[in-house]
């Protein structure tokens, strides 16, 4: 049991970690954001611009349905670019830091 014990305090320490932490935390909160926004913006629009939330598109359809379809597409469009992002640059430093912890465990 007792070879099996990590040690975090290394790993937390490995720059090859802080890096993937530092780029994939600021990632994550600029994805936060920008969601984080838009559902909020909503409401608010709702409430100070009903008159503007109200005005027809097309046909029956008014800005608020296409600020709701709008919603669900960028959901979407954020799914889409965090598994893109993940695949394509946190996965290879994931992969990384995992080489190195291994090595480090041989030694």
């Amino acid at each position: 049991m007792a070879e099996n014990r990590k040690d975090w305090a290394a790993l937390a320490s490995m720059p090859k970690f802080i890096k993937l932490h530092r780029k994939k935390k600021a990632f994550l909160l600029t994805l936060w954001c920008l969601s984080s926004i838009m559902f909020y913006l909503l409401p608010v629009c709702a409430g100070y611009a009903p008159e503007f939330m109200k005005a027809k598109l097309l046909g029956r359809l008014n800005v608020c349905y296409f600020f709701c379809l709008f919603e669900f597409a960028m959901i979407w469009a954020i799914a889409l670019i965090y598994t893109h992002r993940s695949n394509t640059y946190f996965d290879p430093l994931t992969k990384e830091v995992l080489a190195d912890i291994t090595k480090g465990e041989r030694a």
